[in-house]
């Protein structure tokens, strides 16, 4: 019952967020691996979609750069890591603070009752 729309597309974007900062970490561990290819994550689109229909509920997906690679085959960019890095923690502080929100608000709602 206290599952809403917007508590699971925030905890679908708490997770997918979660996901490619694993991600982010991996790419750089791996930035002089010969043949190593990064990891990308998406899942913006499939839960834009998912709030549209009314669910909010959506899973990450994970799949390798179709980026050009070095001459070793290895396709990281600390540049685009590093940037993807500050924009993920950006939008995970965000959406935690939403998330509490939520809860706050959910006590409140059962307090008063």
């Amino acid at each position: 019952m206290l599952e809403s729309v917007t508590s699971r597309a925030l905890e679908s974007a708490l997770d997918g967020l979660s996901m490619r900062q694993k991600a982010i970490a991996n790419n750089i561990a791996n930035i002089n691996t010969p043949g190593y290819t990064a990891e990308r994550v998406s899942f913006e689109d499939a839960l834009a979609q998912s709030v549209a229909n009314g669910n909010g509920s959506v899973q990450a997906t994970m799949a390798r750069s179709l980026e050009p690679t070095n001459e070793d085959g290895n396709n990281v960019n600390l540049d685009t890591e590093t940037l993807s890095n500050s924009t993920t923690v950006l939008q995970y502080q965000f959406a935690s603070q939403a998330e509490n929100q939520v809860l706050t608000s959910v006590r409140a709602v059962l307090k008063d009752a």
